[in-house]
């Protein structure tokens, strides 16, 4: 893989560290490998934003999740975190929408919790993450609708703690049902480079993704 396409992969990656025992040692060195390889953002727990956006000082915009991992909070929690990271300087914003209101088929629900979130970031970058696996054809095509009506910026696949994670074929679902105006991110269980190049090929805007960098530093 040429030098080339190598930066066009890394500067889609939202370099992403999530486990839920991560230190801060371990956001330090993925902030320094984030500013190292020019990547879209680092992706990191609401707790380690602050200190994040401090350390690395404009260098590499700073990326938190709302709702995480289960998006069965209240809609009402919710915007109170996404109030939260704003204060502490996030710069995007990747919330989890309430699967339990998909498949009560109240879509009505889902849009207004996503507008809600979406006026709690202040004009921050949002990602919707719809966690494809746990959906139907039909279910995915209708939130690909209701993200774009949100006025959100991406839709994003997965948190990559459930079933599985991105797939080819849901970025070729996307790229056919979401609206102008709307990018998507691929996220979970991007392993290989050349997974990452095709997931960009199908239309994937951003890599939510730990293994690209480390791959590339390896």
């Amino acid at each position: 893989m040429n030098q080339e396409t190598i930066r066009e992969i890394t500067r889609r990656v939202d370099h992403t560290l999530l486990a839920p025992a991560a230190v801060w040692e371990e956001i330090r060195k993925l902030c320094d490998d984030a500013a190292e390889f020019g990547t879209a953002s680092v992706c990191i727990p609401p707790a380690f934003v602050h200190r994040a956006k401090e350390y690395l000082g404009g260098k590499v915009p700073v990326c938190t999740v709302i709702g995480f991992p289960n998006g069965y909070q209240t809609t009402a929690v919710k915007v109170f975190e996404t109030g939260d990271a704003v204060s502490q300087g996030a710069d995007e914003i990747d919330m989890v929408i309430n699967l339990g209101f998909v498949k009560e088929g109240r879509f009505d629900l889902v849009l207004e919790e996503i507008r809600r979130v979406k006026e709690a970031a202040q004009g921050r970058v949002l990602k919707v993450i719809i966690e494809t696996c746990l959906l139907t054809q039909q279910e995915k095509i209708k939130l690909c609708g209701v993200v774009t009506e949100s006025g959100a910026d991406f839709i994003k696949t997965s948190t990559g703690f459930s079933e599985a994670g991105a797939t080819f074929e849901d970025i070729e679902l996307f790229r056919k049902h979401v609206g102008e105006g709307v990018k998507i991110k691929a996220a979970g269980g991007i392993t290989s480079l050349e997974d990452a190049e095709r997931f960009v090929q199908l239309g994937a805007d951003r890599l939510g993704t730990s293994r690209v960098v480390k791959l590339l530093k390896g």
